[in-house]
């Protein structure tokens, strides 16, 4: 019996390995494989069978007992599920196994409250509060391009064209676009660029003296040190994402536009964001009914 267990770990293990390497080649992040990997090996921890012989009656139990143990919230169980999915998915299409069992588990329906915005007063307020120069630059191009923080942190300084107020940035699965900024980023880049005297090619780097390229962790912390300050609530690096796609939307901009600049491969991911702003829709109104 021990032995038999062993042998669907081992087998288990195999299929975890070359999944994840199948991601990898296929440009997925460091961090989302990582997440593939937790959620698939705490499946196999949970359930000692063959992937062969798992159902879909055993992979339901699974999350609704995960979701009973960790107390943890419709959207991260969803989260889960999505991961499963696509582990299943891809063992269905490599031959391993017959019908993946996930495919009549479905989307978990979640509430989808509002999410809010940075306002123009919270950006002033933000920018008045930075005390370093590259802080400032960082905020501003957050602002005004709307990229994300693996994006910024990814950017090196021959990627900025000043004289165009553009950038190249690599999404998700290393795509490659084309992103723009405002004057006021680009003053306050240049000036923090003027007072550097390192020779790192990253665009941000830490404020010590070994002037390393700053990561993904030390933008968050900054970014939510800065909104604690002012006492301003959950400010982090996607809230000015959100709130450029806003924006732009606001002042007329293509959705299909807007897709662009962020990055989406779904214009579905996008109409999220066209949604956030009820005063939109109190003006259209007023405009067209009232």
């Amino acid at each position: 019996m021990q032995e038999k267990i062993v042998t669907i770990l081992n087998e288990m293990a195999e299929y975890l390995d070359i999944f994840l390497a199948a991601k990898q080649i296929e440009g997925c992040s460091e961090r989302t494989i990582k997440y593939y990997k937790m959620t698939v090996a705490h499946l196999f921890s949970q359930i000692s069978l063959e992937v062969r012989k798992m159902t879909t009656e055993d992979i339901r139990r699974y999350l609704v007992d995960y979701q009973k143990l960790n107390s943890c919230s419709k959207v991260t169980v969803d989260n889960v599920r999505r991961n499963l999915s696509s582990f299943f998915s891809w063992l269905e299409e490599e031959d391993y196994i017959l019908k993946s069992p996930m495919r009549r588990i479905h989307k978990i329906k979640t509430k989808q409250p509002v999410k809010e915005i940075i306002s123009d007063e919270m950006i002033e307020r933000l920018r008045d509060s930075c005390k370093c120069a590259r802080d400032l630059a960082m905020i501003d191009l957050l602002y005004s391009t709307g990229i994300r923080v693996g994006e910024l942190v990814g950017l090196n300084i021959s990627d900025i064209d000043f004289e165009e107020r553009e950038c190249i940035v690599y999404g998700k699965g290393d795509k490659e676009r084309r992103v723009y900024f405002d004057a006021k980023a680009k003053l306050h880049l240049q000036n923090y660029l003027n007072g550097r005297t390192d020779k790192n090619p990253a665009l941000f780097v830490t404020l010590d003296s070994l002037y390393e390229r700053l990561k993904i962790s030390g933008v968050e912390i900054r970014i939510r040190e800065l909104g604690r300050r002012l006492n301003m609530d959950k400010i982090h690096p996607h809230k000015f994402r959100r709130t450029m796609a806003t924006r732009a939307i606001d002042k007329g901009m293509p959705i299909e536009q807007v897709q662009k600049n962020l990055g989406h491969s779904q214009i579905d991911t996008t109409m999220q964001y066209a949604i956030l702003n009820q005063n939109n829709v109190k003006t259209s109104h007023r405009r067209y009914i009232a």
